[in-house]
């Protein structure tokens, strides 16, 4: 396809660049038929790395596990690799597996071979947000007994596409692929994205150029809040942040017009990304996540670019965390753990979030939290020939007389082993309610 338009370079882009979820719709009508067989229960989550908007959607371990089986059965030795698979699963904290590593490893030996003579722009910028996610430097991507730097080539490849847009007023390549090269410069932390953003922000601010995609206006979104939180340059800011009022109140709409579908299905994933992390620049209105996230459960999502752009999002993650995952911690598991009485006496709630080693019991999670903060989250359990059980926390103890008991839920599902056996997962809301029997 020539490309002679906006819309047709965008269109390029997508046919020869399959990581925008606009080329993932195919037959929509066949795909939209195939819907959940069971109602997953949302998890909440209170406390999350990286500074997201702190709300309650956030799926169950049930669904999180069954896509994440999904995406990365789709991972062949013998296919060209997909960054958004990796970064997913490093969003998602799934990073032990066998199949994780041989990701990494073609990645390296395809950008070592194919980064700076044959990827567009947007390609190399999704192996650096890929990379960065996976604690690897980028500006040294070794494989194949050579070296690369992708920073240098992102670079060189951005300031293509921004002089293509002075001169043409159009990208070499699309939006969508000058977005993702922006997050990829500032999430590395190395400068030279600052003309781009402007430039991108301008395109945003256009009316003749509103009938881009709603993949392209949620990464604009999130290339847009990166640099908006990088630069001191007040002029930026302004601009940044009128644009992201327009930008993220256009979603705002469409979710209340349609009741809660923004584009379609497969944008959804990008666009509930946006929408958490731009929370500030479209308050004081308020985003309706439970509705927009209730049209995503009922999908029974297949395709692994799809789901690999909607899983972050069903984690609390965004694309901006892929440079703030701990890599200290790499070993370690993040859990989010809450106390709640509203049964007896003063009632309270509290939510703390742990580290702890991978592999670790709950009753590890019980005891971090209690050295975390000892007055809100002490505890006792007992010997049984069940293994440990928890009879108070808080102060405030079970009672046969009374009937009551702490009861443990991983969102809103109970468990089904103790605390001296149950192993949570990465990311898991793990709570703890004073109940009857």
């Amino acid at each position: 396809m020539s490309p002679g338009t906006a819309k047709s370079r965008e269109d390029t882009w997508r046919n020869e660049c399959p990581w925008d979820s606009a080329s993932l719709r195919g037959p929509a009508s066949r795909e939209d038929k195939m819907t959940l067989g069971v109602a997953f229960s949302i998890g909440v989550l209170l406390a999350l790395m990286g500074g997201t908007a702190g709300h309650e959607c956030v799926a169950s371990h049930h669904l999180v596990s069954k896509l994440l089986q999904r995406m990365e059965e789709s991972i062949n030795v013998d296919e060209k690799p997909n960054p958004s698979i990796l970064l997913a699963m490093n969003l998602a904290g799934d990073t032990d597996k066998e199949n994780h590593k041989l990701l990494l490893h073609q990645m390296k030996e395809e950008a070592v071979n194919t980064a700076e003579k044959y990827m567009s722009s947007g390609e190399v910028a999704l192996y650096v947000l890929a990379l960065l996610s996976s604690c690897e430097n980028p500006q040294q991507v070794h494989a194949l007994s050579q070296t690369v730097d992708l920073i240098s080539i992102l670079q060189k490849k951005t300031d293509e596409e921004v002089t293509s847009l002075d001169v043409d007023g159009v990208p070499k390549t699309s939006l969508f692929s000058v977005s993702l090269d922006i997050l990829g410069l500032c999430l590395a932390n190395v400068g030279g994205y600052q003309e781009a953003s402007v430039a991108l922000a301008k395109k945003m601010l256009d009316p003749e150029e509103r009938r881009r995609s709603v993949d392209t206006n949620a990464v604009a979104a999130l290339a847009l809040t990166c640099t908006y939180e990088h630069t001191d340059m007040s002029d930026l800011q302004d601009l940044l942040s009128e644009t992201l009022l327009v930008v993220t109140s256009g979603f705002l709409d469409e979710q209340e017009k349609n009741d809660g579908m923004i584009g379609n299905i497969y944008s959804m994933g990008l666009v509930l990304q946006a929408l958490d992390a731009t929370s500030k620049f479209y308050a004081p209105r308020k985003w309706d996540c439970t509705q927009a996230f209730s049209v995503v459960y009922k999908h029974d999502y297949t395709l692994p670019m799809a789901i690999a752009q909607v899983l972050p999002a069903l984690v609390g993650k965004s694309y901006l965390n892929a440079s703030k995952l701990d890599c200290a911690r790499s070993n370690s598991i993040t859990v989010h753990y809450s106390i709640t009485n509203n049964l007896q006496g003063k009632h309270f709630s509290f939510s703390i979030t742990v580290h702890v080693p991978a592999g670790s019991t709950l009753l590890k999670v019980l005891q971090e939290a209690e050295n975390e903060e000892p007055e809100k989250f002490s505890f006792k359990t007992e010997q049984t020939s069940w293994g440990p059980m928890v009879v108070s926390i808080h102060k405030l103890a079970a009672s046969t007389n009374d009937k009551t008991y702490w009861q443990f839920f991983s969102g809103k599902e109970p468990l089904q082993e103790g605390v001296g056996t149950y192993k949570p997962w990465n990311g898991e809301h793990i709570e703890a309610i004073f109940s009857t029997y």
